[in-house]
């Protein structure tokens, strides 16, 4: 794991335990077992939805993005403030904003069972 995926325990103490997990070429930044975060290309990401969103915008936060079949595609997580990682009275206050979108999403998909 990298050193900045390593380093969100420390970022997100006063949020609570996070776990971090490899995923999709970047990292899934998980909160009791839900993915409120992500990693990818250096850069920070959390849950957005229409009840939070507008923070984001207010401050300029760009969309995470990928490309899929050539196509930009656009995922429910804006960047996270540069002040998450100086202060983690704001980095728990971001990261409660994206838990929150968690939480309003709903419960999370059934596990599949793997096929042998």
């Amino acid at each position: 794991m990298s050193q900045f995926a390593d380093s969100l325990h420390e970022v997100f103490e006063r949020f609570g335990p996070v776990a971090v997990r490899r995923m999709f070429g970047g990292h899934g930044v998980f909160h009791d077992g839900r993915m409120f975060a992500l990693l990818a290309g250096n850069r920070l990401y959390l849950k957005t939805d229409a009840h939070n969103l507008a923070s984001f915008t207010a401050r300029q936060l760009p969309a995470f993005a990928y490309l899929r079949k050539g196509e930009p595609a656009r995922m429910n997580y804006h960047e996270a403030p540069a002040e998450v990682f100086d202060d983690r009275d704001e980095a728990a206050r971001w990261a409660r904003l994206a838990w929150d979108a968690v939480l309003r999403a709903g419960a999370p998909a059934p596990k599949r069972a793997r096929r042998r």
